[in-house]
């Protein structure tokens, strides 16, 4: 008698182990500041962006690609020349993140590594445009000690 209703017991808690897996892989979490995309093994990637909390979705069909969408910094030292052919050692810090309404066209065209990939190219034309425009006594005028200038990026 005691056999049986321990082995009664053991099925009923390995369903209810194997429901909990299932339930534990639909879900997935989108912390604060961060937006996922989802990926469907069928139809591709998902035209919603997902905002933060728990969300459902369906196990080993869909994958949720999580970005972080806070500001961060980035450091890019550059060697360039300045106005009077001088060579100037600068290092230009930026703090970016991405827009989350683009953030489907970003991960279907750059990929999640989207910061590696475009930011050092970038950062480094327009650092070397800017420093090109002055002589190098200008540059130790203008920016004593590390002082932060604001660049924005044209549209």
């Amino acid at each position: 008698m005691a056999a049986k209703v321990f082995e009664s017991i053991g099925k009923f808690g390995l369903a209810l182990a194997v429901a909990g897996g299932v339930v534990n892989s639909a879900l997935y979490n989108v912390d604060a500041g961060h937006r996922a995309v989802i990926f469907d093994r069928f139809s591709g990637v998902q035209d919603v962006v997902v905002g933060e909390g728990t969300h459902f979705l369906i196990p080993w069909v869909q994958k949720p690609i999580i970005f972080d969408c806070r500001l961060h910094p980035w450091n890019v030292p550059v060697i360039t020349g300045s106005k009077d052919l001088q060579n100037i050692n600068i290092t230009l810090r930026i703090l970016f993140r991405p827009v989350a309404s683009h953030l489907l066209r970003i991960y279907t065209s750059i990929g999640e590594d989207y910061d590696e990939r475009v930011l050092p190219s970038i950062t480094t034309e327009i650092l070397k445009l800017v420093v090109a425009r002055f002589d190098a006594g200008e540059l130790i005028t203008y920016l004593p000690g590390g002082q932060s200038v604001l660049l924005q990026l044209p549209q």
